[in-house]
């Protein structure tokens, strides 16, 4: 297990931007994308960061950007460092298996997800009103049903610290116009139903996901990370049971010990135990090792 990185500090090259796991640098004609290993939960960022978990994401990212190709075009220039421009190399230890160079691309000012399970803030939202996102959905259904047919459910981008906020498709529409909204939610259901009957052969269950588009010209691409356990809830096929919450191989194990804490969701958070580390590294890397059948050195 390599020692972990929470921040990267490249003096050559200049600092885009910092989210809650990538570091962000604008290297002219691309940029350079490169996952740390820290994690967040509750829209707050731990202390402690998770050893490996970007490049694991990294790796999980490629996996599926490769494989959905035949739909959507994507971001992804190279993940070979030395095909990074030479400002990069003096950091190539540090950006190995964990960085992309990608195209620059104006993201869409919306969140895109899709909702093939019944869960989290839309289980919520079901529970209050019946329907997600104005999406009105049968009577009865239990937390962690399979819906009728997956949905999409966009969501506003906000800054970091601040929950994305749940929309309906009419508000996206007034976002970025009806047309580009119409491609954006029948891209993101296609995606999603092809990566989730993908994972249901691998033994996962990919309850719901959110997608990121950006522009390049008027061509519509994927950004950002695609299926990971990060922007997904990646659920064991063989233990799914409907009616309540469900184990899972995303950031649900680290959500569970945090919530036992009775923390009050504000920074800054309780500390990791070492034993919350390992395991959360471990629901990781059991995702990518399903999904691509190798753990990739890791």
């Amino acid at each position: 297990m390599a020692s972990a990185i929470s921040t990267t500090d490249f003096p050559q090259l200049t600092l885009l931007k910092r989210g809650k796991v990538r570091d962000m640098y604008d290297l002219g004609e691309h940029l350079l994308m490169v996952a740390t290993d820290r994690i967040s939960a509750f829209d707050v960022v731990m202390a402690e960061p998770i050893p490996d978990k970007g490049a694991i994401l990294t790796q999980i990212s490629l996996f599926w950007f490769e494989k959905i190709k035949p739909l959507v075009a994507n971001h992804v220039v190279s993940d070979d460092v030395n095909e990074y421009p030479q400002s990069c190399r003096p950091y190539a230890s540090v950006l190995k298996g964990r960085s992309l160079l990608v195209k620059k691309a104006r993201p869409l000012p919306i969140e895109c997800v899709a909702r093939g399970y019944i869960s989290g803030s839309g289980w919520s939202s079901y529970r209050e009103s019946g329907d997600v996102c104005g999406i009105r959905l049968p009577a009865g259904l239990r937390e962690s049903d399979k819906l009728p047919e997956p949905i999409f459910t966009p969501a506003t981008k906000e800054e970091v610290g601040t929950h994305d906020i749940n929309i309906d498709f009419a508000e996206a529409q007034k976002r970025i116009g009806r047309e580009l909204a119409e491609r954006v939610r029948d891209l993101t259901l296609a995606i999603y139903r092809e990566g989730a009957a993908f994972a249901e052969t691998k033994g996962i269950i990919i309850a719901d996901t959110k997608f990121e588009f950006g522009l390049v010209g008027d061509q519509l691409i994927l950004i950002d990370e695609l299926l990971t356990p990060d922007s997904s809830r990646f659920w064991p096929r063989e233990t799914y049971a409907p009616g309540g919450p469900q184990q899972s191989f995303d950031k649900q194990y680290l959500r569970d010990y945090l919530l036992s804490t009775r923390w009050n969701k504000t920074p800054p958070p309780p500390p990791l135990p070492e034993e919350v580390i390992r395991g959360t590294r471990q629901k990781y890397l059991e995702a990518l090792k399903q999904l691509s059948g190798s753990t990739h050195g890791l």
